[in-house]
């Protein structure tokens, strides 16, 4: 019954990260804070040059920024649960 409830509550954040991470950040004019130092430091932005992920920004590439927050958010929940399975199975406390 933990575990359900746990799942529930992270689809229920995933979907609702958007509406903080980017409808009210842009509103509120936010940046983030080492985004801020580099361009105080006259640092330039290789971002671009140097894109080793496709969800730059937690965006995707042809769909709206929420709904690419929304979907990058349920690849990392993946990806964070599938390692943490995989090494509680290898250390066999996944009995």
């Amino acid at each position: 019954m933990i575990l359900r409830r746990a799942f529930f509550l992270i689809i229920v954040l995933v979907l609702v990260s958007p509406l903080f991470g980017v409808i009210l950040a842009d509103m509120v004019g936010y940046h983030e804070p080492l985004d801020l130092a580099a361009e105080a430091l006259g640092l330039e932005d290789k971002n671009e040059e140097i894109n080793w992920t496709p969800f730059i920004d937690y965006t995707v590439p042809g769909l709206p920024d929420s709904i690419g927050y929304i979907l990058a958010g349920f690849i990392g929940v993946a990806v964070v649960l599938a390692l943490g399975m995989g090494m509680a199975k290898i250390l066999g406390k996944g009995k």
